[in-house]
């Protein structure tokens, strides 16, 4: 049962607004915060039931500003590769400790921000090429894993389509666009698990506003912050997520 009392709504509200905010405007590499937040009070699978639909809201709200300007091949591979890693979760969800691959994807989204902090200062040679089809297939893998047990996909998207050296609108688009059809493949699994219930459609119907307005809000910063900004944020966005995931999990 969720109690729908003032601090739900107090913890609620910003947690949901700040998810919108990232994934309309900046990636969508920390919405899942929003979900880390709402655990605290919620417990993990009633959390992960609330936000699902209210991510699958956003996604939707944020595919019309961005319609058609993703990199469809970069999409289509990160799509495909991300179908075994969802039903690799599905399979084990009730065995499976998180931690683990909290860990793991916080340590590889630090070491590819560090790779591209030791590039710009000329430590190391910057690499010439972008990441492959198969480099692009075990981000999808691990990101349809790790957004199905903790909607915390970001980091591994975020670090192929940075390869990618897409445009900033490009890369925004394709990360709505991925997550789209992410977040519709984990539906079904999720209603076979149970973890949809009254109470969280309830939640879900009392924070759908908040949702759209921010990505509205997100959209906006968007289209106001410069391309050199935006990848900056998206660094450190990456980065503070990395760190997060590695705190949770070692904690």
């Amino acid at each position: 049962m969720i109690d729908f009392g003032p601090l739900f709504f107090a913890v609620a509200i910003p947690a949901i607004l700040f998810a919108g905010v990232s994934k309309g405007g900046f990636g969508g590499g920390v919405a899942f915060a929003g979900s880390a937040v709402m655990v605290v009070i919620l417990g993990p699978a009633v959390a992960l039931g609330v936000t699902l639909p209210l991510l699958m809201l956003m996604d939707v709200t944020a595919l019309r500003p961005y319609w058609r300007r993703w990199d469809g091949a970069s999409a289509r591979v990160l799509i495909l590769g991300a179908v075994p890693g969802i039903a690799l979760a599905a399979a084990v969800f009730h065995l499976t400790d998180p931690d683990v691959f909290r860990v793991l994807i916080g340590l590889v989204a630090l070491g590819f921000v560090g790779f591209q902090l030791a590039v710009r200062l000329r430590l190391i040679p910057a690499r010439q090429r972008p990441f492959g089809r198969r480099a692009g297939a075990i981000s999808g893998a691990v990101a349809g894993f790790t957004s199905f047990v903790s909607h915390a996909g970001g980091p591994p998207v975020a670090v192929y389509l940075l390869s990618q050296r897409l445009d900033k609108t490009s890369f925004q688009a394709t990360t709505v666009l991925v997550f789209w059809a992410i977040n519709l493949l984990k539906f079904g699994p999720y209603a076979f698990l149970g973890i949809f219930t009254a109470d969280t459609w309830l939640a879900v119907l009392l924070l759908a506003p908040v949702a759209v307005l921010g990505v509205w809000l997100g959209v906006r910063a968007h289209r106001l912050v410069p391309e050199r900004w935006f990848f900056g944020i998206t660094y450190a966005a990456l980065a503070l997520t990395g760190a997060k995931l590695l705190w949770d999990g070692l904690s």
